[in-house]
């Protein structure tokens, strides 16, 4: 396994741990009372760690792939659910994480290292103009905006950070990363995400509102990832790869709304989140 694979698979499996954490520690102490318990705090930590992994797998990983492998952290909720909190399993939920295993494993042959390339001129701005308009339209939703449309801005405010993630990587480390305009759409993006994911879990039920975001954030980045920033397929891998994307997507949404995933999410549904961007990350991939 290389170490970007690695990474990516170790910021999915953090996002679920951290998720069941925060949703142990939301059992102790309702509300922002929770945050004052160190389970919580450590599931904050863990978030941020993942979050960094994610930063590294973007760097050599294409966009579709690595999307589709931290999507794959519900995989992860549902089995700690099951044995942490009591949670109930369904056969449909053995059924589907195994076919997300079996997925994601043909989108890693498929895809292979692809460090990030130099992106096309004008990427830049349109990245900052397409982050002030999700801004701009979840200032707008926020008040009285449903579920669907915040769990939408969710989606794609997660999926603007990737992919400004992306592009940034290939101006080199992470300090020429930090210090470029695309930071800021890297910010504004994940901080649309997390406000939008939240609000969307309070008028939503979590299981539909996790969907939803999830689907966004495999599809949008992916496909912005091939047709701008020169992501591929290895030769003869094309429908492989559609086919195991299109897979490991229905059965991440199965297991979104399985009862084990839900349960992490609380009888509102509205439990915290995963990583700077995605502290409200991981309780969607129940999350």
């Amino acid at each position: 396994m290389s170490l970007a694979l690695l990474a990516a698979v170790t910021a999915a499996v953090g996002y679920g741990v951290s998720t069941v954490l925060e949703a142990v520690g939301a059992r102790r102490s309702p509300g922002a009372g929770a945050l004052r318990q160190p389970i919580v705090l450590a599931a904050l930590v863990l978030d941020g760690a993942a979050w960094l992994a994610s930063l590294l797998a973007l760097d050599r990983l294409p966009l579709f792939a690595v999307q589709a492998i931290q999507a794959s952290s519900v995989v992860v909720v549902v089995v700690l659910a099951r044995f942490v909190l009591g949670a109930r399993t369904r056969r449909r939920d053995t059924v589907a994480v195994a076919v997300v295993v079996a997925a994601l494993v043909v989108v890693a042959l498929g895809s292979g290292e692809q460090p990030a390339a130099t992106p096309p001129p004008g990427f830049t701005g349109g990245m900052l103009v397409a982050s002030g308009v999700l801004v701009v339209a979840t200032v707008a939703a926020y008040a009285r905006g449903g579920a669907a449309l915040l769990a939408l801005l969710a989606g794609l405010g997660y999926s603007g950070a990737a992919v400004a993630a992306r592009g940034a990587h290939a101006s080199g480390d992470l300090l020429a990363t930090v210090a470029q305009p695309l930071a800021i759409a890297i910010v504004a993006c994940g901080a649309v995400g997390v406000l939008a994911y939240l609000r969307a879990l309070e008028r939503g039920s979590a299981g539909g509102v996790a969907a939803l975001a999830s689907v966004i954030e495999v599809l949008v980045p992916g496909a912005v990832g091939v047709a701008v920033l020169g992501d591929t397929v290895r030769h003869g891998w094309g429908v492989p790869v559609v086919l195991a994307l299109v897979a490991a997507l229905v059965a991440c949404v199965a297991l979104a709304r399985s009862p084990a995933a839900v349960a992490t999410a609380g009888e509102g549904g509205a439990g915290p989140s995963t990583a700077p961007a995605r502290s409200a990350r991981s309780s969607r991939r129940a999350r």
